[in-house]
């Protein structure tokens, strides 16, 4: 990629962030992004199919940056309290973005799409998993779960006070410390 199409991608992901923290997704226009960009419409569409398009690449990114900020989805079946440490440790880190990018129709995608992301890492250490419902059925509490009630909470109590009860929580879920 040279340096001027980096630099449209930048222009086109910034006046969609901006666009996108004024207003729903579904009522961003390419005309609208496109002259906040200070593009054409024509440069846009040389870069992704529509705003939705547009939208879940900027998603995926997030997401696979969360995804590599968990350094072991192992823990899970280790030590469940600290996989939830370090999974809202990496929300955290992308909290700004989240907020964007995640808000209105679009709040449930990322709390499925980190579910899916780390059974896919397990499941290749341990294949086993992949027929267990008991494990399956906690993997979907735990990161939905968590991350709804994080969502929910956090405002209110703050960061710190949320995550303490959502380790108590998974401590008393898993006692013995594994999934």
């Amino acid at each position: 990629m040279d340096r001027r199409e980096i630099k449209t991608r930048q222009a086109i992901r910034n006046a969609f962030l901006a666009l996108r923290a004024r207003k729903p997704l579904e009522r961003i226009t390419v005309k609208e992004l496109a002259e906040q960009a200070q593009i054409s419409k024509a440069t846009f569409y040389l870069h992704y199919h529509d705003i939705y398009d547009l939208s879940q690449t900027l998603q995926e990114d997030v997401i696979q940056q969360i995804l590599h900020s968990v350094t072991r989805a192992d823990l899970f079946v280790q030590d469940p309290a600290a996989f939830t440490r370090e999974l809202f440790g990496a929300f955290l880190a992308h909290q700004s973005l989240i907020d964007i990018l995640f808000s209105g129709t679009q709040a449930s995608v990322l709390p499925r799409r980190i579910e899916l992301g780390v059974r896919e890492h397990i499941f290749a250490i341990v294949p086993a998993y992949r027929e267990d419902a008991a494990f399956n059925i906690r993997l979907t509490y735990q990161v939905q779960g968590a991350y709804y009630a994080y969502s929910e909470n956090v405002r209110r109590f703050g960061v710190e006070r949320v995550l303490g009860e959502l380790e108590s929580i998974v401590r008393r879920i898993y006692p013995a410390g594994g999934a």
